[in-house]
């Protein structure tokens, strides 16, 4: 189950949560069709993903694959340090906030607000401003740090951290790159303007706000 304490800001006017459909598996190109066409792409139109297509995109960024595995928690599309599972997505679209549940499979609503600017950041190229979907990688320290999994002692070293949630947050984006190549999508992996996401989305103190990865249509076929 997802760590209750990220939900503290949640309000009855928060939109209601998605429950995403079960991700299907009989489209897309093959992987290495995917990582041939695998590029990033800004000019990114407004029109909306359905919900298929998000259930499926959020699976594969980093959605449960198996139930049971040797330690910790069940297993992820994307690996993590010691199964640790430290890094959140929180989504950012139109309709407000989200935090993506992946054990539960559902968009949990967590601000009424549409965020795009900020998730895009100062200095950001506006080409692909009204994109539908941003991805905010957010690692939370403490599930590193306590992870069930092995605990290896830099796992709790400040530095070491650092190196393991850089490398995790690649993980997904890339997950999340080769699915948006194998369904015809654009994707832009991109800084945010971190104090102001982590202002509004009210995070805790050992929670980072890394980067953000924009996804939808792209402009031109």
């Amino acid at each position: 189950m997802a760590n209750k304490k990220v939900f503290r800001n949640a309000s009855s006017q928060n939109p209601l949560p998605i429950e995403l459909p079960e991700p299907t598996f009989d489209g897309g190109k093959t992987v290495m069709e995917a990582l041939r066409q695998r590029k990033t792409i800004r000019e990114i139109r407004d029109k909306r993903l359905p919900l298929q297509v998000l259930s499926n995109l959020f699976w594969a960024a980093c959605g449960v694959n198996r139930k049971k595995v040797a330690i910790g928690l069940c297993g992820r599309t994307a690996a993590s340090a010691s199964n640790s599972q430290e890094i959140d997505l929180y989504v950012i679209m139109k309709q407000g906030a989200f935090f993506y549940d992946a054990v539960r499979h559902t968009l949990i609503p967590v601000l009424a607000e549409d965020l795009s600017s900020v998730a895009l950041g100062e200095g950001q190229p506006d080409i692909g401003a009204y994109a539908p979907v941003r991805i905010i990688y957010v690692a939370d320290i403490d599930k590193l740090a306590n992870t069930a999994g092995f605990q290896e002692p830099g796992l709790r070293d400040p530095e070491i951290q650092k190196s393991y949630y850089f490398v995790d947050t690649g993980l997904i984006a890339g997950n999340v790159y080769l699915f948006a190549a194998s369904y015809g999508l654009a994707a832009w992996f991109h800084n945010c303007d971190r104090a102001a996401l982590a202002k509004r989305l009210k995070l805790r103190t050992d929670q980072r706000v890394l980067f953000g990865q924009t996804v939808g249509y792209p402009l031109k076929k």
